[in-house]
């Protein structure tokens, strides 16, 4: 049977051989209306039905694999297909990277008409035990009578029941049980909604969203359960400046570029790099592509707490961070004066506007310009960036498709070439894409 074709067999079910994957990693069969289908891989023959239609496409359940593909291999995780944490864990590391690198590939000559001159060799890390940022949901299921503590199911809207998770960052692998069991005995265990991990090189951190106050009781079972695993425990009743610190260590806690002798502080709920050790690979990626020498003054948009600043403060002559979020400014000021880098200053700007030429940090010359933006991508700031006239621009990017557009605008609006770009894994088993690109400027 041709790609494409459809069989209608006995009791409603369908047979298509999968022609594609979406950016959700669920398998795409065509008979002129496209059916996503969860666990099919490219090339497989499947039997499946269809559960849901779309304006412009159907959902599917898999029923069967008829002929599978060369890459499936056996989850790790029992939870696999139900939980919505993971996408691709059945399908071998390798053919995952290759999948990526295609879509990357794809997306820049589709949507930017660019062909990079070099393709670098994709960033890797482990790919189990990886993830040291997480918010799991909670919920108190009455029929049951018990506590959930996961990742959203997939294509449903519930917690996925899960004993231990194969993904999360050791020891906090092995605690959605033991953290299901303290919720369902607190007194509050209907207004506990979410617990956010942060996994540090020095400890583990977790944040109890709570909309209700914890009685004494609760705060002591809370106390328990961090001396019990040496965690550090802080409930926020409300926004992230509501944090407190009621159980475990107090220090700050830490993560470390040990290749630029820098360790960055950060709270429970900033934004850090998914997983760490690929965070180190693409942060000492971007200094190698960048080529700073003491001459060099870098311009990093989107910042954050210092994570490409101050590893880049090593050997350039002159760094300035710019960053939205004012609480990550402050932490990206005193990471700097921990790690004794007075080259590096940050400010606080609005990335998602036009920016003031008359600026004071706008004012400055640059050599090199990084950016690191958000998944909508950085289209307000390249104008400042052409107009700068870096030698070299480093641009790391959590979307294909923003970075396709803003690669595009930079070359084909302001002069800037695509010299090089690869995958960056930093959710493996996730069709999650993440790249780092390397443009020279027009001079």
């Amino acid at each position: 049977m041709s790609a494409g074709e459809l069989a209608r067999s006995a009791g409603g079910a369908e047979v298509a051989t999968v022609v594609a994957l979406t950016r959700e990693g669920e398998g795409i069969v065509r008979d002129g209306r496209a059916v996503f289908i969860p666990g099919a891989l490219p090339g497989e023959r499947v039997r499946f039905e269809r559960v849901r239609r779309r304006r412009r496409h159907d959902h599917g359940r898999l029923l069967a694999v008829l002929e599978s593909a060369p890459a499936r291999v056996t989850p790790r995780c029992a939870h696999f297909g139900v939980c919505g944490g993971c996408a691709l864990q059945h399908l071998a590391p390798e053919a995952q990277l290759a999948l990526k690198e295609l879509e990357l590939r794809e997306t820049l000559e589709r949507v930017a008409h660019l062909k990079c001159r070099q393709w670098l060799a994709p960033i890797r890390g482990p790919a189990w035990a990886y993830r040291r940022r997480a918010r799991l949901g909670v919920k108190y299921v009455q029929k049951k009578g018990k506590v959930v503590v996961g990742f959203r199911e997939r294509m449903a809207p519930y917690v996925a029941d899960v004993s231990r998770c194969e993904v999360l960052a050791a020891p906090v692998g092995e605690w959605p049980a033991p953290l299901a069991e303290l919720i369902g005995a607190l007194d509050i265990r209907l207004k506990v909604p979410q617990i956010e991990v942060a996994v540090a090189d020095d400890g583990v951190a977790l944040v109890f969203r709570v909309l209700a106050a914890p009685s004494p009781a609760d705060l002591g079972r809370l106390r328990q359960f961090a001396a019990a695993h040496g965690a550090r425990i802080f409930l926020q009743p409300a926004g992230p400046q509501s944090l407190e610190a009621r159980a475990g260590p107090s220090e700050p806690l830490h993560y470390g570029l040990p290749q630029f002798g820098v360790t960055l502080e950060f709270a429970p709920t900033d934004f850090v790099q998914i997983n760490g050790e690929v965070n180190r690979a693409l942060v000492g990626r971007a200094v190698e592509l960048l080529e700073p020498t003491p001459a060099s003054s870098i311009l990093d948009l989107y910042c954050g707490l210092g994570n490409f600043s101050l590893a880049l403060a090593r050997s350039a002559g002159r760094v300035v961070g710019v960053e939205g979020e004012a609480a990550l400014v402050e932490r990206a000021r005193h990471n700097s004066r921990r790690n004794g880098l007075g080259n590096a200053e940050f400010h606080v700007a609005d990335l998602s506007r036009p920016i003031d030429p008359q600026t004071s940090w706008v004012r400055e010359t640059y050599t090199h310009v990084v950016l690191d933006p958000p998944r909508l991508g950085a289209r307000e700031v390249l104008g400042t960036v052409a107009r700068l006239g870096p030698q070299r621009l480093v641009y790391i990017s959590c979307h294909p498709g923003s970075l396709a557009r803003d690669l595009g605008a930079l070359v084909h609006e302001h002069g800037f070439t695509l010299e090089a770009a690869g995958v960056v894994d930093m959710f493996a088993h996730t069709a999650h894409v993440e790249s780092i690109a390397l443009l020279s400027g027009p001079g």
